[in-house]
């Protein structure tokens, strides 16, 4: 085997292992974000983040249920998807921490579907929850894509547990 993280039993994997090794595969990051019944926005940093379907245009997302604010997207019928470019890390940062206002001072709107949109992102995704399903310790959403919005630029990349670029 060329790792030092091997298998230690048939069929035993550590939740180290599983992190490493799915860690090689690189990852955009995004801001899954949602409205509760106060019209309060919510979002949190998502790299398990893809497209499922074409017909109907669907994508996934995944959210551990330990997520503080997961009851929020648990009771929302809509939810929004803001694509990070290179640039802004210290935005995936914010919004992986825990214990404040993720939205104060920063620049963000709501969408036609009264969810919070990230200004400055190379796309927004705007979606109607099609499904929820739990599987391990993780919610899936499945959101059917009701209005999408691109902007040129590269994106915010995540490999092997770092921030990271594509090669130009």
């Amino acid at each position: 085997m060329s790792s030092d993280r091997a298998q230690t039993q048939a069929g035993s994997v550590s939740s180290e292992l599983f992190r490493h090794a799915c860690g090689r595969f690189p990852t955009g990051i995004t801001i899954a974000t949602v409205t509760d019944s106060t019209g309060a926005p919510h979002g949190l940093t998502v790299s398990s983040f893809t497209s499922l379907s074409l017909d109907p245009p669907l994508v996934l997302v995944c959210l551990g249920h330990a997520v503080t604010i997961i009851d929020c997207f648990r009771a929302a019928r809509h939810l929004g998807i803001s694509i990070l470019a290179q640039d802004q890390q210290s935005i995936s940062e914010r919004f992986a921490r825990r214990g404040q206002d993720r939205f104060d001072g920063l620049r963000w709107h709501s969408g036609e579907f009264d969810v919070p949109l990230i200004d400055g992102v190379l796309a927004t995704i705007e979606c109607a929850v099609h499904q929820r399903l739990s599987a391990g310790d993780h919610d899936i959403l499945i959101g059917r894509m009701l209005r999408a919005r691109i902007a040129e630029g590269s994106p915010l990349v995540h490999w092997a547990g770092l921030y990271t670029r594509l090669a130009e």
